[in-house]
């Protein structure tokens, strides 16, 4: 189908100026004396057209086509396309780098401050879960074992950081608590709403984490090598500050792994976000997916499959699925404009693996889960030191 933006677009990249500025670019109107002003990364605009539907203007693709440099070579048409490249803002960059690990262990004291304390009426005190929950994200974002981690917490326990140091014993028992699995998920939230400010598109996605245990059946019965136990991590995250608003830890196979037995939790997580889009792959496509969304205020872009018709789904319950699949079917580029969101959340599980490593090291399923969880509360913490830094955000979370 013809997309009727992008014509334009290239008659005005042809016949009207086009001009370089700092924030982006100047193309003049194509019926009027007017000049609009296109973004750097070309994903938005400030003609009523963009502003009012949210899609891709006739501008924007002006300046696309406008990128292609052509040359004629013995009468020939050669077109070379200039690669579009997004600038890093390297001071930002820096300062969240060199004042990473103070500003995480702040950050990480406030949100561990939020942590209610059990009463005890009788008997010797203990560790107190506050030590206990900041110990064991601090252990999980160091990468040390728990026996060579114990000289971090005494430089913690100088600075205050912690009231008394609890033992590696006592932090592998924390670990292995299946209290803490909704506590982490709750502080996973937590640390998310402090950029729900900026945050209204999402995208849903799944990975693996592998173990340090082995499944000794593929070798005992049919003699292959052996293969180690993964969990599955299902994240929704947001696309633009790539913070994980809610999460949720599976096996690898089995019931309840599916990717849309997943969806519905993670997406009703986001009450108190303001949810324009939820994109996901294939494998989250249901009726189900998309009533979740527009429960929430927002609108799903979840691909169909080939052999998908229009009476999979019929009555009440399926109409916002056909309107949707007809919107696929009819307009798929822009669809799949909204649809390539998706591809944050490959950046969000890279982010999580290059720094705190794919590998569990724990020994026990609950111990696994949470050491999983705080892999993905670590990854939030340091998103936002950087936003911190890049947005001006207040991230006290002691508000909360």
């Amino acid at each position: 189908m013809i997309n009727q933006r992008e014509e334009r677009g290239k008659v005005i990249a042809q016949t009207r100026a086009i001009t370089k500025v700092n924030n982006g670019y100047l193309v003049s109107s194509q019926n009027s004396n007017k000049k609009y002003l296109v973004s750097e990364h070309l994903d938005n605009c400030n003609c009523p057209d963009c502003q009012m539907r949210q899609v891709r203007c006739k501008h924007a693709f002006a300046v696309e086509y406008y990128l292609q440099k052509a040359t004629t070579e013995n009468g020939e048409t050669k077109v070379e396309t200039k690669r579009l490249t997004y600038p890093q803002a390297w001071s930002v960059y820096n300062k969240s780098q060199e004042t990473e690990k103070t500003r995480f262990l702040e950050l990480l004291k406030d949100l561990s401050a939020t942590i209610k304390e059990p009463s005890y009426e009788f008997g010797r005190p203990k560790i107190s879960q506050k030590d206990l929950f900041f110990s064991s994200a601090l252990k999980v974002y160091t990468q040390f074992s728990l026996r060579r981690f114990m000289s971090d917490l005494d430089e913690c326990k100088k600075k205050e950081f912690i009231e008394k140091k609890p033992c590696f014993a006592s932090i592998g028992h924390f670990m292995q608590e299946e209290t803490l699995t909704p506590l982490l998920k709750e502080m996973i939230t937590k640390t998310a709403e402090t950029l729900k400010s900026v945050e209204t598109n999402f995208a849903v996605d799944s990975s693996g984490f592998r173990t340090n245990s082995f499944n000794q059946y593929c070798q005992e019965k049919h003699g292959t090598t052996k293969k180690n136990i993964w969990l599955k991590a299902h994240l929704l995250s947001g696309v633009k500050t790539n913070i994980v608003c809610s999460a949720e830890i599976t096996k690898s196979y089995g019931k309840g792994t599916g990717d849309i037995s997943s969806f519905k939790p993670l997406v009703q997580n986001l009450e108190n976000f303001d949810v324009k889009e939820v994109t996901a792959d294939g494998a989250y496509n249901s009726r189900e997916s998309y009533n979740v969304v527009a429960e929430q205020g927002g609108q799903a872009y979840i691909p169909y499959s080939k052999n998908t018709t229009a009476t999979c789904h019929t009555g009440n319950q399926g109409r916002l699925w056909r309107k949707m699949f007809h919107y696929f079917q009819y307009n798929k580029e822009e669809f799949m404009k909204h649809y390539h969101l998706r591809s944050n959340s490959e950046t969000v599980f890279h982010m999580i693996k290059s720094k705190f490593n794919d590998t569990l090291k724990s020994k026990t399923y609950t111990a696994q889960v949470n050491e999983l969880l705080f892999k993905i509360l670590c990854h939030n913490i340091v998103v936002m030191i950087h936003e911190t830094n890049e947005l001006g955000i207040d991230t006290n979370l002691c508000k909360k």
